[in-house]
């Protein structure tokens, strides 16, 4: 068995290229089957960087196995959407569902939404003399975010780590200043969590901070934490990581505080209320008491007929390898990189978007 490389750089400035084809003896949820179409050849693909580092993975393999190639470009789930939109890739990225607005405003055709991993969104700080397992809920990660909370010290947090010898250090605040699906799911929570921020704030994939500094990417933002003393911000776990960051211990919706871990992660994929176009958010949703609060999943974006939205038929093709891949073998190599595979009942619903694609209303079959 080949061994799984050490996360590098995880997210480069520009194309980051990628290695795609499909595995002729993937596992599709049960009942594999034999890649068909073409092989080698280029697709293309952007938007999120919170699944970067599985995806850099699950081409690497791909590539060694078919030759095809992926360009994907990390740029953020806006981004994604936004190229997407327009046709200039074969696929997109995003780590939230796509808006109303934005399904009307794609005029190639019908998106189609197909999750890939879980993976969590942990709340990471570099604060000299502070361990790991700091606990926080929704409304004082709020309060630091609207920067009401000025010192590692503050009462708010001292009443939820009682014991624990807290440093009287600043608090900077680091957040994404691109358009971001990580953005919006960490939003989302902080809104759910505190009024004051719902009042102010709101969600969405960019808003208005009321403090700190921005930094560009899961990468960004994680290197901007390393580099401060005092900062916090928000990464996924495979950044967190790589970077040996301290994470908070978060409360979730049964009141525990849970660590952002493998297990916490696909706890928090279980007993979702699942819409017929898959577009849902799993943050703060599960009632498992296991379940880590801000964790979601993440989107590849296609048209249901790619051809008709002016993908070639060969690239089609082999946009629905990747996909089967994703589906495949990619759900076995996820948990390597901090990531959950997709739980049963999901990841037999994400199959059955990619069955269901077509060239000029012909279906596409492949691994």
């Amino acid at each position: 068995m080949r061994r799984t490389r050490t996360i590098t750089a995880l997210a480069a400035a520009g194309a980051l290229a990628l290695g795609a084809a499909a595995c002729g003896s993937s596992d599709k949820g049960g009942g594999g089957s034999s890649t068909t179409g073409p092989k080698g050849g280029t697709i293309s693909g952007a938007g999120a960087t919170f699944p970067q580092p599985v995806y850099e993975e699950w081409a690497s393999r791909f590539k060694d196995q078919f030759g095809t190639t992926v360009n994907y470009n990390p740029i953020g789930s806006g981004g994604g959407i936004a190229q997407f939109t327009a046709g200039t890739v074969d696929f997109g990225a995003t780590d939230s569902a796509m808006k109303p607005e934005e399904l009307a405003a794609a005029t190639k055709g019908k998106p189609v939404h197909v999750p890939t991993v879980f993976g969590a969104i942990t709340v990471s700080y570099n604060v000299s003399g502070l361990d790991k397992g700091l606990k926080l809920d929704g409304k004082t990660i709020a309060d630091l975010f609207l920067g009401k909370i000025k010192k590692w010290d503050d009462p708010a947090i001292k009443a939820l780590n009682p014991g624990t010898k807290l440093p009287g250090s600043n608090v900077t605040i680091v957040h994404r200043s691109d358009e971001s699906g990580t953005t919006k799911l960490f939003t989302s929570f902080l809104e759910e969590s505190n009024p004051e921020w719902k009042s102010k704030v709101g969600s969405d994939k960019t808003v208005k901070w009321p403090t700190g500094t921005g930094a560009k990417g899961n990468d960004g933002v994680a290197g901007a934490v390393k580099q401060t003393d005092g900062a916090v911000g928000y990464v996924e776990e495979a950044y967190a990581l790589q970077n040996n960051f301290a994470t908070a211990d978060v409360k979730n919706k049964a009141g525990q505080f849970v660590a952002p871990t493998l297990q916490s992660t696909s706890a928090a994929g279980e007993g979702l209320q699942i819409p017929p176009d898959l577009r849902f958010s799993a943050i703060n949703a599960s009632a498992n008491p296991k379940a880590y609060p801000i964790a979601s999943a993440t989107f590849l974006l296609v048209y249901q007929d790619m051809c008709k939205a002016g993908v070639s038929k060969d690239k089609a093709q082999r946009v629905v390898n990747w996909l089967n891949y994703a589906e495949g073998d990619g759900q076995k190599v996820a948990p390597e990189l901090q990531y959950a595979p997709l739980p049963a009942q999901l990841h037999q619903l994400a199959q059955a978007k990619v069955d269901g694609l077509v060239c000029n209303g012909a279906p596409l079959k492949g691994a």
